[in-house]
């Protein structure tokens, strides 16, 4: 029978039905899921009273592997586990001196290993021997694309509905980093009204600061209905307000949306769920591609991702000793309209 896949959720569940093995390795490039795991186990394990005797954290700056194994072969004085958590474990050295004590681990032991930003060598005897004894659970970098169904999840988790426009401005606004969009979706969670049964895009500009009419999507979609008025506007604001819209950003977001439309005009099946599972995006936006295809065709499109390399350029300084990012955009505005 094949060995089930170590998931956050499958991880969290065992630990929650007190179901504890001896090694657990967190590891990977995302480390939300890693704090997430460790924090839960810091905090439910053991009883305040039994922490001071029975929990160990320890830093790998700090230590080294012979420490750690002391800490784990110690028996639980208070409670009928110790916890020995050791955070920063990518900074350990002499990994493969853990061997001796993964053939025989204190079962009383919880030894929980959070190693961030990275893996080790998966080839490693000690990391394959912590796979039969315990958990190895890798947290990998979520993707742009998967943002906005992750926002959606963690949302549906609280048991409350979101906006699309009001994940597409935090998408924009807080990148990938999921502790940041967390925390900004608790504060949401915290300042709704108590009879608003969603977090709207109101919500959002309000307690998080995000312009919910002057932000890069607003922007496309002005884009998108050539409303020069509303493109200018935008831009004018953006120039205004440099540090909430930053330039690099506003690029980088435009470039990606007409390469995708590039990629759409020659898609042989326009339907919405073909477009959104080639483009991974939310089929909410596939609508925005559908439009835009209609005031931009394919020889249009291909100038404008031009233009926009061109304007990229020249904020570096390539053939452009004076003119600033504000006039910069306007200027790219102005071709993607005429």
């Amino acid at each position: 029978m094949a060995k089930q896949a170590v998931t956050y959720n499958s991880v969290l569940s065992d630990i929650r039905k007190k179901t504890y093995l001896p090694v657990y390795f967190l590891m990977g490039e995302e480390p939300y899921y890693i704090d997430v795991i460790s924090d839960y186990m810091q905090e439910n394990i053991l009883d305040e009273a039994s922490r001071e005797f029975d929990q160990t954290i320890l830093y790998g700056k700090d230590t080294d592997m012979s420490a750690i194994i002391n800490a784990a072969k110690r028996y639980p004085m208070m409670a009928s586990h110790r916890l020995v958590l050791i955070k920063e474990a990518q900074q350990i050295g002499a990994w493969d001196d853990l061997n001796y004590y993964l053939q025989k681990p204190l079962r009383s032991t919880l030894l929980v290993f959070c190693y961030k930003y990275g893996t080790p060598d998966k080839r490693k005897a000690w990391l394959k021997e912590i796979g039969k004894i315990g958990v190895v659970f890798e947290s990998p970098k979520i993707r742009d694309y998967e943002i906005p169904a992750w926002i959606k999840s963690y949302a549906k988790s609280k048991s409350i509905a979101i906006d699309e426009k009001a994940i597409a401005m935090l998408t924009e606004f807080l990148g990938t980093d999921l502790s940041k969009i967390a925390n900004e979706l608790d504060k949401l969670l915290i300042t709704k009204p108590k009879q608003q049964a969603s977090i709207t895009p109101e919500l959002v500009e309000k307690n998080i600061g995000i312009s919910k009419d002057y932000n890069v999507f607003e922007l496309q979609s002005a884009l998108i209905n050539r409303d020069v008025l509303r493109a200018n506007r935008i831009v004018r604001y953006f120039a205004d307000n440099k540090k909430a819209n930053p330039f690099v950003l506003v690029l980088s977001q435009l470039f990606n949306f007409f390469s995708n439309l590039m990629l759409f005009h020659y898609m042989p099946d326009k339907s919405g769920a073909f477009v959104a599972s080639e483009l991974r995006i939310n089929p909410y936006f596939v609508r925005d591609y559908q439009k835009a295809a209609q005031s931009f065709n394919a020889w249009k499109t291909m100038n404008i991702i031009g233009y926009i390399r061109e304007t990229d350029a020249r904020s570096k300084g390539v053939d452009n000793p004076t003119v600033d990012e504000g006039d910069l955009l306007k200027e790219l505005v102005y071709k993607i309209l005429h």
